[in-house]
């Protein structure tokens, strides 16, 4: 089950969301292409250039803070970060502007691998990927807009069904994932950094909250019915330009 849009269009072209897209994109082929298939040299790559907690807490290796948010661990890594970010990034965007947006994102980003630091200071295992700050995008998007539409994929075994659900719902469901996951995962073991994702979800809220009181703090929602500010984008099925045959 994972999101594959949202019924909530925004007011302005994203070019901060498209430009960190970008940026993702390409620095993951530069290194790919570069390293290749040799694991030793990847793994060093990732050790130089990823946020090794025990590195930061006694060398003091606080550049890797920023730098790993625009690492990426393979292929589907890098794309299931970037369908988050091209889904929900538009509308903080937005409503922060451009460059209150970029600040915004790097502060989610660097607040969530904070987050993974205490949670195991003394791991030398190298986190990597966008995944923070993508969290604190949607805890941003699930602050402004509770109830705008997501379309979700449902799969299960070999049913497909795509689904509206309030992202209150989704977003919230994930949140409750991560932090279950945190609590379950032995820390420093590597696998997926679950607190770096719920403390960049919980600080990309607290970082939406100026905006949220600039825009009218609870009379927004009653405004809105936490539901996007203009009208939402509806999907529908294209007309097939193929030819109904009749049965005799």
């Amino acid at each position: 089950m994972f999101p594959i849009r949202d019924h909530n269009p925004s007011g302005r072209t994203p070019y901060v969301t498209y430009a960190l897209i970008a940026a993702n994109v390409a620095i993951f082929l530069a290194y790919w292409l570069a390293i290749g298939t040799d694991e030793r040299a990847l793994m060093q790559f990732f050790y130089d250039w990823g946020m090794t907690p025990v590195l930061v807490t006694q060398s003091g290796s606080y550049d890797t803070l920023a730098t790993s948010m625009f690492l990426h661990g393979g292929w589907m890594h890098l794309a299931g970060n970037m369908l988050f970010l091209y889904i929900f990034g538009d509308n903080l965007e937005d409503e922060m502007g451009h460059v209150g947006y970029l600040v915004f994102y790097l502060a989610a980003g660097v607040a969530a691998a904070l987050a993974e630091v205490v949670a195991a200071p003394l791991s030398e295992v190298p986190t990597v990927g966008a995944s923070g700050a993508i969290a604190g995008v949607m805890g941003g998007y699930l602050l402004l807009f509770p109830r705008a539409r997501v379309d979700v994929l449902i799969i299960i075994v070999i049913i497909f069904r795509i689904l509206p659900i309030p992202a209150w719902l989704v977003l919230g469901l994930w949140l409750i994932m991560q932090i279950s996951g945190g609590f379950s995962a032995v820390p420093g073991d590597g696998g997926v950094a679950y607190w770096a994702h719920a403390g960049g979800f919980i600080a990309g809220v607290v970082l939406t909250l100026p905006v949220f009181l600039r825009l009218g703090g609870p009379r927004f929602w009653t405004r809105t019915k936490g539901q996007p500010p203009h009208p939402e984008a509806r999907y529908e099925l294209a007309r097939s330009r193929i030819p109904k045959v009749r049965r005799k």
